[in-house]
């Protein structure tokens, strides 16, 4: 356990804040609207709903039928977008992306939508997942002659397309998707319409909906709801749609391949207002709660989530358990991504400045801690030594799902087996490393039956290691030596 305990002020040093840090992040979120005199602004409120999917940059780019416009840049939606800016951006079409980068630098250049002019064309790209051949595909194309402005897997796709548009923009789209392997839920965008894209194992959601007479496609549902549009269905695995002025036209061209739905969606990603795979991801989380309380029953004074993640968590087990819900820890809301750094003596500030106990709650009580995942456990640890010091009596800690044992390489940021505190640490010792009395991982099958989706529509490769679709590229292979 020593090279866990080297760690010990690796994190506590580190003053300036850029995100809560204790948690995975995920790639990306697309949002775009066909049809509507304020595209625009619809696809900003879009973004603003799909925040949480990515908060390093943020871009929308609209059409006219003639000319596109654009704008992106890093930052949070709201810093990024001003009346004037959509202003600008006319049409009745337009769509949009926020961003977290699994693959490429997080830099200007790799912020998307990812717009190209080839042929007279013009072709806009917004992707969420991640491919698992990038690096042979990239590699061909610049032996072939291709020329890439950015160090995103993403642009290897417009690439495809552009190569194949001598057939026509649909048919292009199907042999560039053909070629590409891993996940993705694209929108694209040219002069004249939006295309949206799902990969046969649909790792990631995507959905369609309407408002009035204008078409929708969004990550999740909940971007919908605040733009008060309705949700029609899902983009199926597999599936390419493509919405103009002739209305919407659905190809299901490639082979049915097992779904492979990414769990960690229902865990920890999407918005718990969301509807994902067909379930609802608030009572999924309550749900996970409920089978923690089944598995493990435990005498507590409380339980408490640490907000925000395991809170629906926290809510199912407690009323399973009958153990009262408190919220022991209160979140200071204002903090934003970067923070004036306090002196090196200011011990544990990037835990306080976040998450604060309330102190006269704990005091010599039997806590029960719901957590939806423990991935690299460092953030965990800090959170752990400071309810220590309010006087807390036992502090037992409940998590969501399995230990992650295995990289992701389909747009979790976890893509190495040595970011994984659970990868050659057993249970006992990531318990005696975060400093609580007890630690209990929900099962693999109680995690899947909370979901009510069969098993095998899932990938739980980050729990089991059996991927879906093995990693093509030398770096991914060598990640799980």
């Amino acid at each position: 356990m020593s090279a866990l305990k080297n760690r010990d002020d690796g994190m506590e040093r580190r003053f300036v804040l850029c995100s809560d840090g204790g948690g995975p992040r995920e790639s990306c979120g697309v949002f775009g609207v066909y049809g509507h005199e304020e595209a625009a602004k619809l696809v900003y409120f879009g973004l603003y709903a799909l925040q949480h999917r990515g908060q390093e940059s943020a871009g929308i780019v609209s059409s006219t039928g003639k000319a596109v416009y654009e704008h992106k840049q890093m930052g949070l939606v709201t810093e990024v977008f001003n009346e004037d800016i959509l202003n600008r951006l006319t049409g009745r079409m337009a769509m949009g992306h926020v961003r977290y980068s699994t693959t490429g630098s997080s830099v200007l250049k790799n912020a998307q939508p990812f717009v190209v002019h080839h042929s007279g064309k013009t072709i806009a790209i917004g992707h969420n997942g991640n491919l698992v051949n990038s690096q042979r595909l990239r590699r061909e194309l610049e032996e072939e002659g291709s020329i890439f402005q950015t160090t995103m897997d993403s642009e290897i796709i417009v690439h495809l397309i552009a190569r194949n548009l001598r057939h026509g923009m649909e048919e292009a789209v199907v042999r560039a998707m053909a070629q590409i392997k891993g996940a993705y839920s694209c929108v694209l965008m040219t002069e004249g319409e939006i295309i949206a894209i799902r990969d046969p194992n649909g790792w990631r959601p995507l959905c369609l909906g309407r408002l009035d007479d204008a078409y929708v496609v969004a990550s999740e549902t909940c971007a919908l709801d605040l733009i008060d549009a309705e949700y029609v269905r899902d983009v199926e695995p597999g599936e390419i749609v493509v919405i103009d002025e002739k209305g919407l036209k659905s190809l299901k061209p490639f082979p049915k391949v097992r779904r492979s739905f990414c769990i960690f969606e229902f865990i920890y990603f999407a918005r718990p207002d969301s509807d994902i795979f067909g379930r609802n991801v608030y009572a999924v989380r309550k749900r996970l709660g409920k089978s923690l309380a089944k598995e493990y029953p435990l005498e507590a004074d409380f339980a408490m989530p640490l907000p925000d993640s395991g809170n629906y968590a926290a809510i199912g087990y407690s009323q399973a358990s009958g153990i009262p819900l408190e919220m022991g820890m209160i979140r200071n809301h204002y903090v934003g991504r970067t923070f004036i750094a306090p002196s090196q003596s200011m011990r544990d500030f990037g835990v306080r400045v976040k998450l604060n106990p309330v102190r006269g709650l704990f005091k010599d009580k039997r806590v029960v801690i719901v957590e939806d995942s423990i991935i690299r456990g460092t953030t965990c640890r800090m959170r752990i030594k400071a309810l220590r010091k309010t006087g807390v009596g036992e502090v037992h800690m409940m998590v969501s799902c399995p230990p992650h044992r295995y990289p992701c390489y389909y747009g979790i940021d976890f893509s190495t087996k040595g970011e994984l505190i659970a990868c050659g640490h057993s249970v006992e010792e990531i318990r005696n490393y975060i400093g609580v009395d007890s630690l209990c991982y929900l099962s693999m099958e109680g995690m899947v039956e909370a979901t009510g989706i069969p098993a095998e529509d899932f990938c739980l490769a980050c729990f089991d290691g059996k991927y879906p679709v093995p990693p093509e590229d030398d770096f991914s292979k060598k990640c799980l030596e």
